[in-house]
């Protein structure tokens, strides 16, 4: 016993491990079984109720994929034929009849779209650099930039895919390349056309907006605030309330964590203070503000994920609508502004209802690395009617702020230091290259919108779904319960033994699959059920060797040690070399390969360490206490 203390008391803390991580998918059984049962406004006062809790618990349970949940599937493809038209300088008669002559031939042939085009252009004896690039270049580098034109659409086409799906609220959603041009987008839960074309299936809309002068901004909140306690005018200001919650800050980070007070243990006085101030300024519980040492207050709000939808739903109620002014509007950063505790905070922008500029005049954007400061920086060129519009926006507005929106979010907001002209501006204040280049990608995505187009719709019923968790758990329980009575009957003792093994391997690859935030698939409950034959497989090969060495004349204790020991290298190549086929199914497959790939690796690991580990601890603790253990 005391040799196999450090084992058992790893087993233990691994079962326990395994039943933390599967507890917040019991608790969103235990909430969805609750909300089926409630209509109407008991339902609304349960999820109000109890938000907080089913949002975790959603979003740290086991995900199901989409053959499971139902929802849809959609495959979108980069439209390189609108991409080279709105790429083209000019489109004269000689430029069309090419394309025709390229859009006919593309129908008719699996060639790449691009050799197409530069066959029909040498075909005709007529220079690319024409119609693209610069009229000094090559054709070889004309068509270089092209096909990194093409390229880089589908990244603008997934950062504007990405960005709806995010607001729009599709919980668990996938979005992945495919290929060179494809974009496979799956979207749980949903199940209308008309939902995924409005949502994936327009425009990207890009705008510039100017930021309302903080102090208005901080009036409107202070309002917004007081009337949600119902107190009067002549209360503290919301000035005095922010510094009040982000008193002592010195970094985001700081400021993050006095924004909930129940991310950490507090005393029970600083409980109440901080209950009180809820109840004070609910407004600015939810929504709070950031300042640093003797810098003033630059507008912005940051409020937690879960707290977005809350902050939104008091906006639009119609008595603080009254207290907004009518050119004032409300938008969130595309993006989390900061973490901390494991939350992603996001900020709240006030700006102007009007945009001043639409993405429309940007000609192109690049992002590099300042030369002087070596900092990351984005290069932004405007057509001649926006280079007019924006020098007279900019010598207005030096010194305030102008929001970078796309599809109502925003990706930045620089300062103006100055009236710019010409059409070419440099967007600094970046934290890194791929911010940059993020931002590069949105303002290109304003200058030509994702030429991508939906080429493929699948829609899964959640009825679908539901039958094939049954049908998987049907089988998984069939074929779990005939290796169990298999086993017991053949191998006795030995055979029960393997059976609690077998439990705990599907107990472990459960939990590993919700802990590290995978996705149960139909093929993946097909790797669970091949998972277990693996694991009932090691437990036959030791257990036919013992009792091969018990034959010998050997005591049992000896035999279960020859019998591990021998069978050892037989179960670690046969499990190496199914996990390395594993490995390679989920590097190259996609989508349903996938998921059986990953169960099946999970599975694999946790069928070494039950067989192996566990039931060997547990023989030799039943041999040290003189127990009889027959192996049939």
């Amino acid at each position: 016993m005391k040799k196999n203390r450090g084992k058992l008391i790893f087993i233990i803390a691994c079962i326990l491990l395994s039943f933390y991580f599967l507890y917040p998918t019991y608790k969103d059984y235990k909430f969805t079984k609750e909300l089926r049962s409630l209509v109407g406004e008991d339902s609304v006062k349960f999820i109000e109720g109890h938000e907080g809790e089913i949002r975790d618990a959603r979003a740290n349970r086991i995900k199901l994929g989409l053959d499971l949940q139902g929802g849809m599937r959609v495959v979108l493809e980069v439209d390189v034929m609108k991409l080279l038209q709105d790429l083209a300088r000019n489109k004269d008669d000689v430029f069309n009849s090419i394309m025709d002559e390229v859009r006919s031939e593309a129908k008719r042939s699996d060639q790449d779209l691009l050799d197409i085009v530069q066959k029909k252009f040498q075909a005709k004896q007529v220079r690319i650099a024409r119609y693209y690039g610069n009229i000094r270049d090559s054709d070889d580098d004309v068509m270089k930039k092209l096909r990194d034109e093409s390229t880089n659409a589908i990244d603008r086409g997934m950062e504007i895919i990405d960005n709806r799906v995010n607001q729009y609220g599709v919980s668990e959603p996938s979005i992945q390349k495919s290929g060179g041009r494809r974009i496979i987008v799956e979207l749980p839960g949903v199940s209308k056309e008309a939902e995924v074309q409005d949502l994936i299936g327009k425009t990207a809309l890009l705008e510039f907006k100017l930021l309302m002068e903080p102090e208005i901004a901080l009036k409107v909140y202070e309002s917004i605030d007081k009337a949600l306690a119902g107190k009067s005018t002549t209360d503290s200001t919301a000035a005095d309330t922010s510094k009040q919650l982000a008193a002592d800050s010195k970094t985001p980070s700081d400021t993050s964590k006095q924004l909930d007070t129940s991310l950490t243990p507090l005393p029970e006085e600083q409980l109440k203070a901080a209950e009180q101030t809820k109840k004070e300024h609910p407004f600015f519980a939810l929504a709070n503000t950031f300042q640093q040492e003797n810098q003033g207050w630059n507008g912005q709000l940051y409020s937690a994920e879960e707290n977005k939808s809350k902050v939104m739903r008091i906006l639009e109620r119609p008595e603080i609508k009254r207290l907004i002014p009518s050119d004032m509007g409300f938008v969130w950063s595309a993006k989390s502004a900061l973490v901390s505790e494991g939350k992603k905070y996001y900020t709240l922008y006030a700006v102007k209802n009007m945009a001043e500029l639409t993405g429309g005049v940007i000609t192109n954007a690049r992002a590099t690395i300042d030369p002087t400061y070596n900092t990351p920086i984005v290069n932004m060129e405007m057509n001649s009617e926006g280079a007019r519009d924006w020098a007279r926006i900019t010598g207005a507005n030096v010194k305030k702020r102008i929001a970078i929106i796309m599809d109502n979010g925003c990706y930045s907001a620089p300062v103006v230091q100055q009236k710019i002209t010409g059409g070419n501006s440099q967007i600094t204040g970046m934290e890194s290259v791929d911010e940059a280049k993020r931002l590069e990608i949105v303002l290109k995505a304003g200058a030509l919108p994702a030429p991508v187009e939906i080429i493929q719709q699948t829609t899964v019923g959640p009825s679908l779904g539901e039958d094939s968790i049954r049908q998987g758990v049907s089988s998984s329980l069939l074929a779990f319960g005939l290796t169990i009575v298999f086993m017991i009957i053949y191998y006795k003792t030995g055979g029960t033994m393997a059976d609690i093994a077998l439990l705990l391997n599907l107990l472990f690859t459960l939990a590993v699959l919700s802990g590290f935030k995978g996705t149960l698939t139909l093929p993946g409950i097909a790797g669970i059920i091949l998972t277990m034959a693996v694991a009932v497989d090691a437990n036959v090969l030791i257990y036919e060797r013992i009792r091969e060495e018990s034959v010998t004349g050997k005591t049992l204790a000896a035999a279960i040690d020859v019998g591990y020991a021998k069978a050892f290298t037989a179960i670690l190549d046969s499990n190496l070399t199914t996990f390395i086929t594993g490995v390679i199914l989920y590097q190259f497959g996609v989508g349903p390969i996938q998921g059986f790939a990953l169960t099946l690796m999970i599975g694999i690991v946790a069928s070494m360490f039950s067989a192996i580990v566990i039931t060997r601890v547990i023989f030799d603790i039943m041999t040290e206490r003189g127990k009889v253990v027959s192996f049939g």
